[in-house]
């Protein structure tokens, strides 16, 4: 009867393989190895069953498949509110919900004849609304796998409304048994994930097995469509043609690490009808270029109500950034944005900064490694101290800032009472920068839970004044000012600060306490003394929000 070891030997198996994979949703396999388990507890005789009595073997199947129905229903809809965890709560809870259920079966005992008549008339289709094939080993299927992985989709009446086949790679055989099942379901589905549905197939039949599924769902009236890690290219992109066609609803659309070239990116554009409900578009791990973000940009423009934009790590230079950026001013419902890792240079920084206004409830920003540059930081930070007043997030990890931008970043930061992370991490903000940054964070910011200021050329001083900021925040966890100069006094100095605090100061195994100069001044300045430091300190201002 233990539900608990039987998931965690599913749960183990699945975590130690050597490659990534979620713990949830368990495949199906599993979860009709949990039912015979089930019913095999609960016609074995036991201590309960002499009290309580013992159920039929048909009677328990019916139980067994009712709790693990209830059971997956109940931790499916965990999951998705942490859709970033890797399931292992989802498989505790599932578990757990299990086992309790069946408690109360083997108490209940075995139920009149007539009640088991009145059961059985009400056990109709499932209930589910998620069906989900990429829980287990990342594997090529073949067409018999196929028709028994996919059978609960052909039972009548079932109420599925979203589908996940990624982490299952299809070749023709499978794609046509799953074209006969999914042609059928056109009229309730409405979430569909095809990421990573191909993988390992030459390009020829992959290209084959998307024109099939864009077959079988065309005219499915989508919320959601997940055709990422495909490495679509324009190929892919009009193998999907008739289903991007059909879609003038879609809410969510995932294009991550497809290829997306300057030509996939306008075909995208040209397929898809409508983005006037559009509120997420991820574009993350493309060779999009400026000319494919230009594309993307007119995308952007026909998405008033984008919530959450992404086209990180897209090689997109100056051009295409001031686009993005451009198009980003018709987007007032934004709240998240993420330009990681591209070329945008001073140019696109500029351009952003006068988008950032129309953003008045934007909580995470991620803007690092864009050469931003003091100039086009700057202008970034002026605008977010006058705009976005609930941000959350803000990133700008090596963007060449120097301690000539640092106050008008300070003062940005001051107004940000509402920050929980903080990402300035290889830059060059120095121990004035530093101290600047520290002096912004000492007031409030109660719910800063991480400062990442590490590879910043900072010594002693303004590694002790960061520590001092954020000890004492009541839900702080980390500290990075790792790859930094501090003296071995300044690292002692600091480890001494959180001597109460086990675990909240990140590592210093790349502290380099011989670091190089930084110049004669600078030098002095590193060299100064306590009452110089409490001098340099008294006059420093940051610009606080009223």
């Amino acid at each position: 009867m233990d539900i608990i070891h039987f998931l965690g030997y599913f749960d183990m198996d699945s975590a130690s393989r050597p490659y990534s994979i979620k713990l949830w949703p368990p495949s199906q396999s599993t979860r009709l190895m949990l039912v015979e388990r089930m019913v095999k507890n609960l016609v074995t005789p036991s201590i309960l069953s002499r009290k309580y009595g013992l159920l039929s073997k048909e009677e328990a199947e019916q139980d067994a498949k009712q709790i693990e129905a209830t059971s997956f229903a109940t931790a499916s809809q965990n999951f998705e509110k942490e859709p970033d965890g890797d399931g292992s709560s989802a498989v505790k809870l599932y578990a757990k919900e299990s086992s309790r259920l069946m408690l109360e079966v083997v108490k209940r005992g075995p139920k009149p004849q007539e009640d088991r008549e009145v059961s059985a008339e009400r056990v109709g289709p499932s209930h589910e609304t998620i069906f989900d094939i990429s829980g287990g080993r990342r594997a090529f299927i073949d067409a018999e796998e196929a028709e028994e992985l996919l059978k609960p989709l052909r039972t009548p009446g079932n109420k599925y409304t979203k589908i996940c086949f990624s982490n299952r790679s299809f070749g023709l055989d499978a794609a046509r048994v799953a074209e006969s099942i999914l042609s059928g379901l056109t009229d309730q589905l409405t979430e569909v994930d095809l990421s990573d549905f191909v993988a390992g197939r030459p390009e020829t039949e992959a290209l084959e097995v998307m024109n099939m599924f864009s077959s079988a769902l065309e005219g499915c009236e989508l919320k959601y469509l997940n055709l990422s890690n495909n490495a679509l290219g324009e190929k892919g992109i009009r193998a999907f043609g008739g289903l991007l066609k059909s879609q003038s609803n879609l809410e969510e659309l995932y294009l991550m690490n497809d290829g997306i070239s300057e030509e996939a990116a306008r075909a995208v554009c040209e397929l898809i009808p409508s983005t006037k409900r559009l509120r997420i578009l991820q574009f993350h791990n493309n060779m999009t270029g400026d000319e494919g973000a230009i594309a993307i940009s007119e995308l952007v423009k026909q998405s008033p109500v984008l919530e959450d934009f992404r086209c990180s790590s897209t090689r997109v230079d100056s051009e295409g950034g001031v686009a993005l950026a451009k198009a980003l001013g018709a987007c007032s419902h934004l709240l998240k944005l993420d330009l990681r890792d591209n070329m945008f240079g001073v140019g696109a920084g500029i351009a952003l900064s006068k988008a950032l206004p129309e953003f008045a409830n934007l909580t995470e920003v991620y803007l690092s490694y864009l050469n931003l540059e003091d100039e086009g930081s700057i202008a970034l930070a002026n605008a977010l101290e006058e705009s976005a007043p609930s941000l959350e997030v803000l990133e700008m990890a090596g963007d060449d800032i120097t301690v000539g931008a640092a106050a008008p970043l300070a003062g940005c930061i001051a107004a940000k009472q509402f920050l929980t992370k903080l990402n300035l991490a290889e830059n060059e903000l120095k121990d004035d920068g530093a101290i600047l940054i520290a002096k912004a964070l000492e007031e409030g910011h109660g719910q800063l839970i991480e400062l990442d200021l590490s590879t910043n050329l900072i010594r002693r001083v303004g590694a002790r004044m960061l520590a001092q900021a954020v000890v004492s925040k009541p839900g702080f966890k980390l500290l990075n000012i790792n790859g930094n100069f501090m003296s071995d006094e300044g690292v002692d100095e600091v480890k001494d600060i959180f001597r109460n605090s086990p675990g909240v100061l990140g590592p210093l195994d790349e502290n380099d306490p011989d670091g190089e100069d930084y110049g004669e001044e600078d030098e002095e300045v590193g060299a100064n003394n306590e009452d110089d430091l409490e001098s340099k300190l008294k006059g420093l201002e940051i610009k606080q929000e009223a």
